[in-house]
């Protein structure tokens, strides 16, 4: 009788000790591994960058709720949505892409223009919304020519003049259309060229 009492409470025991370190090891996991930090706090940056990271926080708090929001948007819009997402990903990619030391060549002329690198770095990717396809020389000097004209001729603007360009004509033929001459465009054109040379020698070390 005692050896079946004892083994009646063994198992009474195994039992309640497998149920225990099940509860356990389920709390261990929803917590992401116990005491540890969990997955991008701390130990690292979160997943995922710039317009996806958003995304993907925004679709693991809503338990993928917003998922459904964007496809649903997707569908509403004819695609529109989805494109207008991937087009600022590719903004966003294209103006990082810019190094430091790029925006710091042109340190003289974004002062000059009232502004710093990080915020031509900026203007530069609302740009890229418009006109994926303009580089970043081709936006400081837009601005660097509407900034030496605008004065004179208050139809140039660096907005009109990146317009221009998002329609796909050159520089020259933009300024043509805001105005100028044949020979005030090549003037404007030149003299702007040699700032920004000029800039980027006084700056190539930095």
């Amino acid at each position: 009788m005692k050896i079946k009492n004892l083994l009646s409470i063994g198992i009474v025991v195994i039992l309640v000790a497998l149920a225990t370190a099940g509860a356990y090891g389920q709390g261990r996991g929803h917590n992401g591994g116990g005491g540890g930090r969990p997955s991008g706090v701390g130990g690292g940056p979160p997943t995922g960058t710039g317009v996806d990271r958003g995304l993907g926080n925004a679709s693991n708090r809503s338990g993928g709720r917003s998922d459904d929001g964007i496809n649903n948007a997707a569908t509403k819009s004819n695609g529109r949505s989805t494109t207008g997402l991937e087009r600022a990903r590719v903004a966003s990619d294209r103006a990082n892409s810019v190094s430091d030391t790029d925006l710091n060549r042109y340190r003289g002329l974004s002062k000059k223009l009232g502004t710093t690198p990080e915020q031509m770095r900026a203007a530069y990717q609302a740009a890229l919304m418009t006109n994926p396809d303009l580089n970043y020389g081709q936006f400081v000097a837009a601005n660097v020519v509407a900034d030496n004209l605008h004065a004179r001729f208050p139809t140039i603007t660096s907005s009109a003049i990146l317009a221009g360009l998002a329609n796909g004509d050159s520089l020259g033929r933009t300024l043509q259309n805001l105005g100028l001459s044949h020979d005030q465009a090549k003037t404007a054109q030149r003299t702007a060229d040699d700032q920004i040379k000029s800039a980027k020698e006084r700056n190539k070390d930095r």
